[in-house]
């Protein structure tokens, strides 16, 4: 009979993803990498805090990091 395989943290999400205290998965805004010398200053600034992951993408993310806090 095959042994169970312990569960283990996907790294990648472990990195673009935190986990709240309350459970929220929070991640930063896609785009700020390259090419912002036309974007505007407020634009770039709203790009770099964190936004909360809406609920229906939340369940997968957590499912891939299974030690994080859930709330």
């Amino acid at each position: 009979m095959p042994r169970w395989k312990s569960a283990k943290t996907k790294k990648g999400a472990a990195k673009r993803f935190k986990i709240t205290a309350t459970g929220k998965v929070m991640r930063y805004g896609a785009g700020k990498r390259h090419l912002n010398t036309h974007k505007s200053s407020k634009h770039k600034r709203r790009l770099g805090h964190t936004k909360a992951v809406s609920e229906t993408h939340a369940h997968h993310i957590t499912d891939v990091m299974p030690f994080s806090h859930r709330g």
